[in-house]
């Protein structure tokens, strides 16, 4: 029977803790734009603004918009998100 001794050197041992140090994200608003990066299928250069609008609006104003998007639009789905996003936004200030 073969006794597992754990790394044997360095290489390995740094290479065991490059593998651990995925983190999850720390507010449900990050959680929020991962998800909407997976859905939407959002290219590289726009996600950090889908982080930022996720920080800025309510889940609920971000949950309506990609619920929009995903009824009316067949391509490009994260571009037309930002434009319903920006609507409701309008929508918001006007009322107020």
């Amino acid at each position: 029977m073969l006794i597992d001794e754990g790394p044997q050197n360095l290489k390995d041992i740094l290479l065991a803790k490059k593998k651990q140090t995925i983190k999850p994200p720390a507010y449900e608003w990050q959680d929020l734009a991962l998800r909407l990066i997976n859905e939407l299928a959002i290219p590289n250069f726009k996600r950090n603004s889908v982080f930022k609008v996720c920080r800025d609006n309510s889940k609920a104003t971000i949950e309506k918009a990609l619920n929009e998007t995903k009824e009316l639009a067949k391509t490009e789905q994260w571009k037309y998100f930002f434009k319903v996003l920006d609507s409701l936004n309008n929508k918001k200030t006007i009322e107020q």
